[in-house]
């Protein structure tokens, strides 16, 4: 893919599907990896990152069939992975190299993980913490705080962990590392994180017990395998959100988009910023809530964003500020710190590219103001090797004034592989 160019578009219109859940699809293969019989997944994300998540479990000795239709995993049960022959390389998925460390854990055998650079840089000690106090020998660079992991596991035992920040991923990691105990392990968050994995372990008959922003599962439980059709991707759904929201004359529908409410957090933002967004069509797949998304342009207003609705839109506070940059006032991201060890320093790296199309952006540790509206130009603009800085660029680029070149844009097959192409279909130049 190389670099990408956009240009300005005269409206969005359309009505679209976007690929399945990235959170999803990799936890589906994971807890179907686990189920005794046969887990057949519908609307699969298609990407690097969740087939890297195949290749992990196929290398723990889980037969899974990818084809168009469906990803069928035929699962080994709890206690029937298998030792890996060589290193298990995550890719850039970072939801992998965390959960999976869980799943390792309980396992009595000797494994490691890696990934690029990016998953090198990304703090691992908050998800080795607590499985060591469960009984896992664990190591890896600076004591445990960065990949690559070597992984010694076996009889763990139950905890209560409490967790510094919000993450669904460190959760997720010690909710996955409880199956394998006898008893119950818990986590707390100072602030409820997203939910996927409670729900589609007990989707797949874990007892999963919820109290406010706690979190339970008991130990060895029997999975079954389901059949399960994966909702689209909000995050993905996001950027075609804003697109319609900013550019004049726009009106697009998104069909059949996951809306748990831990990750609504873009909807409420833009509806707080005066978006006309119509969530209709509501139903539920596989314990998860889906509904469709209608979104028209309308006038933007600055906000204040801070606290759980920050936690709810974490993944899409980079094309929330492509909002902001049309947005009247401004608008003030603050509690947002996890966002500086993602794939890149998110704050920094869509700053500094919306800085270079003449948005007026100030920086914090933990956040941002933005202040609008801004007429946006041209420009040569970067990825940081980040999908998600990518994307929200191609966005801006609807509303600027000249052509938008994106270098490095191949990133964006992490979780997206036909973003460009999805939204040319959508744009009327």
């Amino acid at each position: 893919m190389g670099s990408l160019k956009f240009y300005p578009a005269k409206r969005v219109l359309g009505e679209i599907t976007v690929p399945g859940d990235k959170s999803m699809s990799h936890r589906a293969v994971m807890i179907g990896s686990l189920a005794e019989g046969t887990t057949t997944i519908r609307n699969f994300l298609m990407s690097e990152d969740c087939l890297n998540t195949v290749k992990a479990f196929r290398m723990l000795g889980v037969e899974i069939e990818v084809n168009p239709a469906a990803v069928v995993v035929k699962g080994v049960g709890l206690r029937g992975l298998r030792e890996p022959e060589d290193v298990i390389d995550v890719g850039n998925a970072g939801t992998l190299i965390r959960i999976i460390s869980g799943i390792l854990a309980g396992q009595p055998f000797f494994s490691v993980l890696t990934g690029d650079e990016s998953i090198r840089r990304r703090p691992m000690l908050r998800v080795v913490e607590p499985l060591r106090r469960m009984g896992a020998i664990i190591h890896g660079r600076e004591g445990g705080k960065y990949a690559p992991l070597s992984i010694v596991g076996g009889e763990l035992k139950p905890i209560t962990h409490r967790t510094r920040v919000a993450s669904a991923q460190v959760k997720s990691a010690i909710l996955m590392a409880g199956l394998f105990t006898r008893g119950i392990t818990t986590v707390e968050e100072p602030l409820p994180s997203r939910d996927h994995t409670e729900r589609m372990l007990s989707y797949f008959g874990a007892q999963v017990i919820k109290e406010g922003t706690r979190a339970s599962i008991r130990g060895e439980p029997k999975l079954k395998g389901r059949e399960l059709t994966i909702p689209g991707d909000i995050s993905s759904a996001a950027y075609f959100m804003v697109a319609a929201a900013i550019t004049p004359g726009s009106e697009v529908t998104i069909r059949n988009v996951g809306v748990n409410p831990t990750r609504t957090g873009v909807i409420e933002a833009l509806t707080l910023m005066g978006a006309d967004i119509e969530v209709f069509n509501r139903r539920v797949w596989n314990n998860e809530p889906v509904a469709d998304i209608r979104v028209r342009h309308s006038k933007l207003k600055g906000i204040s964003m801070g606290g759980s609705l920050v936690v709810k839109a974490i993944d899409e506070i980079p094309i929330l500020a492509v909002a902001a940059t049309q947005a009247e006032g401004e608008t003030v991201i603050r509690g947002a710190s996890e966002l500086r060890v993602k794939e890149s320093d998110r704050i920094a790296s869509i700053a500094e590219e919306l800085g270079k199309m003449g948005a007026r952006i100030e920086t914090f540790e933990d956040g941002m103001v933005i202040r609008g509206p801004v007429k946006l130009k041209g420009a040569s603009c970067h990825s940081h090797g980040d999908h998600r800085v990518a994307m929200s660029i191609a966005v801006a680029a609807l509303v600027a004034d000249g052509e938008v070149t994106i270098e490095d844009a191949e990133c964006i097959s992490t979780s997206f592989p036909n973003f460009a192409e999805l939204l040319s279909s959508a744009v009327e130049i």
